[in-house]
């Protein structure tokens, strides 16, 4: 299980085990679009390669 923790500045993320952050920028750049308007699915799908998604996606604007 994948376990995403937004915050404003990046993403700390948990994948099989491993502790690692995705910083704003990265993100944005990644999936081309504003951080805020960024959803917990997109940020997802860096770190899976093919994850299953569950629920309504949520951007990280209203996360925060």
């Amino acid at each position: 299980m994948t376990v995403l923790s937004f915050d404003e500045t990046g993403v700390d993320v948990v994948y099989e085990g491993t502790e690692f952050r995705l910083e704003k920028s990265l993100v944005e750049e990644a999936i081309g679009k504003s951080y805020v308007d960024v959803t917990d699915h997109e940020v997802l799908k860096i770190v899976e390669e093919d994850p299953s998604l569950s629920g309504e996606p949520r951007r990280v604007g209203d996360i925060l």
